[in-house]
């Protein structure tokens, strides 16, 4: 059966090889004029002219390593590995660029994988880096100056985006006038924190939706006790957590900012706000945070949270959700394309809403960044080809047109998020639910855009379609009713995270710079202080713990980066 699937994938990745092909020699003035078989082999290479989307007439090799999380997609096939990727035989046939991993791992294993290959200094030509690494390895003179590259082969798209937002975000990266990376950036409210409820339980213990952290309290500890699954087992805890409390998702944020506490932005990255005097001082240690470490205690010893929580990593969390066995979670508005959906194509009558973030007084703000940028793409020094980077990022942009619409499938093995570097539309989910919207209220059939958002709006006008018709014949009911109320619905993820932003309840984190020198020399050993402090009082330790935390801190070089970072505010910041 896993041979006839792989046999299966690789014929039609030839016939997708040869249709792009020629889509590529129609589409643009600067595809190679080089011919293509049937079986997809390239026979001969002509000299083209030096443009965006212009053919190697030689394979130019690039190294790459990932940190990668499963497949979004269901209909993606069964055992398939980054390495295997189809982007990586489009990006051949398309641009002559072998991508070649030095490694891959799943996500939860990169951070130190990486550490290790800095440290010896064993780095791959394309770098997805954050900002403290981005620094580092800046500052160690191993990072190539893209500004020629940039200027010459960025395609016209991929300046649009650089440019949406008056070229900010590129000055961020940029040093003595040498650009040394490209920003993967985005509209900053994508971080809004919801909070993710199951509605069906509330309808079964006759509750309603939490608007204060007293409310929710109850709520959660009424799916601990209550059988809110009504399946006559004590099988269901209350609100998902996973062992790093400060994370890209089912982590802590929002339930902090219901505590009018703002300690991070996700990702460990200590979050600042704007004290009484103006200045900017670290949320992680404001005195808000101990009421928030009291109830999380509290919660632990009640079992609204796992009891193995501070083991699980993300993945184990998603498998709780998926299994139906927790009814609570805090995140982003995505969470319906993954992994809510899984739990709705496993338990029919799972039904997710999201709702702001319950406070001690009411629907409370979350905290959204100034900038959203967690992705800096850079070269190493020692690249032969760097422009080969800038190539890759058009090359993404390039495959979302309508053109390319047959081609990429989840089904054929396109893996959009094991492709780097990628660059999107930084304001491309409001331009989903603009379109997709628009073409709903006219009864369109289909979507008449006609641009580089063609694929993204199309995929979820096709999923919204399905969702409200009933239609599984292409995807799951759980991937349409995901595609449908992460991105569409009214008071889905997207919906409510534009009401969020127009009734203006969130606040902002005020640093967005480049982390300061103290943050990248004591940063990692401040984070596990806190992630190690943190989880200690969780489990039981007195909560004046915190006290002696913030001590710590200040004198381990807090201090010195609360004086860091207002010396760039002062400096540098745009208010």
């Amino acid at each position: 059966m896993k041979s006839s699937k792989t046999l299966k994938t690789i014929l039609l990745l030839s016939m997708v090889m040869a249709a792009f092909t020629a889509c590529s020699s129609k589409g643009s003035d600067s595809a190679s004029t080089g011919t293509t078989t049937p079986s997809g082999e390239t026979k001969t290479e002509t000299a083209a002219p030096e443009g965006p989307l212009t053919k190697y007439a030689e394979p130019v090799e690039v190294t790459e390593v990932m940190g990668f999380r499963p497949a979004e997609d269901p209909r993606t096939p069964k055992g398939l590995t980054p390495d295997k990727n189809a982007y990586l035989q489009q990006l051949k046939d398309t641009l002559n660029i072998d991508v070649k991993y030095k490694w891959t791992v799943p996500s939860d294993q990169y951070e130190q994988k990486f550490a290790l290959a800095m440290a010896s200094g064993d780095l791959p030509d394309i770098l997805e880096l954050g900002q403290k690494d981005f620094e580092k390895l800046r500052k160690q003179d191993m990072l190539a100056d893209l500004s020629e590259a940039y200027e010459k082969y960025a395609s016209p798209e991929l300046k649009k985006y650089m440019e949406s937002d008056g070229g900010f975000s590129m000055k961020v990266f940029s040093k003595d006038g040498k650009q040394y990376g490209i920003p993967s950036f985005e509209d900053p409210f994508l971080s809004t924190q919801l909070l993710w409820i199951r509605k069906d339980w509330l309808d079964n213990l006759k509750l309603q939706p939490p608007t204060t952290m007293e409310e929710l309290d109850k709520v959660a500890e009424a799916f601990v006790k209550n059988d809110p699954d009504q399946n006559g087992k004590a099988d269901t805890y209350g609100v998902a957590l996973q062992k790093t409390l400060f994370f890209w998702g089912f982590d802590v944020r929002g339930f902090f900012n219901g505590f009018n506490a703002y300690p991070s932005v996700g990702d460990a990255q200590t979050a600042w706000i704007k004290g009484n005097d103006g200045k900017l001082v670290p949320g992680l240690i404001q005195p808000e945070m101990k009421q928030g470490l009291s109830m999380l205690q509290s919660w632990y010893q009640r079992g609204i949270l796992n009891k193995e929580f501070a083991l699980k990593d993300e993945n184990k969390v998603v498998e709780d959700i998926t299994a139906g066995k927790v009814g609570i979670s805090y995140g982003e508005w995505w969470y319906p394309a993954w992994p809510l959906n899984l739990n709705v194509d496993k338990d029919p009558k799972a039904n997710w809403i999201a709702i702001q973030i319950p406070s001690l007084s009411g629907p409370g703000k979350s905290l959204v960044p100034k900038l959203r940028s967690g992705r800096i793409y850079a070269v190493n020094k020692n690249m032969k080809n760097p422009e080969a980077a800038i190539k890759m990022m058009n090359f993404y942009i390039e495959m979302g047109k309508k053109k390319y619409t047959e081609i990429l499938k989840p089904e054929k093995g396109f893996v959009y998020n094991w492709f780097n570097p990628r660059i999107y539309n930084p304001a491309q989910i409001d331009t989903i639910y603009t379109e997709v919207n628009k073409a709903l209220a006219a009864n369109q059939t289909e979507i008449t855009l006609d641009d580089e958002n063609y694929i993204a709006v199309k995929d979820v006008f096709n999923y919204v379609k399905d969702y409200q018709s009933g239609s599984t014949k292409i995807a799951s009911k759980g991937t349409n009713w995901g595609g449908y109320f992460s991105r569409v619905a009214e008071n889905g993820g997207w919906g409510l995270t534009r009401q969020i932003k127009e009734k203006q309840a969130f606040v902002s984190n005020e640093f967005y710079g480049i982390p300061t020198s103290t943050q990248v020399e004591k940063g990692s050993q401040l984070d596990k202080l806190m992630q190690e402090t943190f989880t200690k009082i969780i489990l039981g330790a007195p909560i004046d713990e915190f006290d002696k935390f913030v001590t710590s801190w200040k004198t381990l070089g807090g201090d010195k980066i609360t004086e860091e970072v207002n010396a760039w505010y002062n400096e540098q910041a745009v208010k």
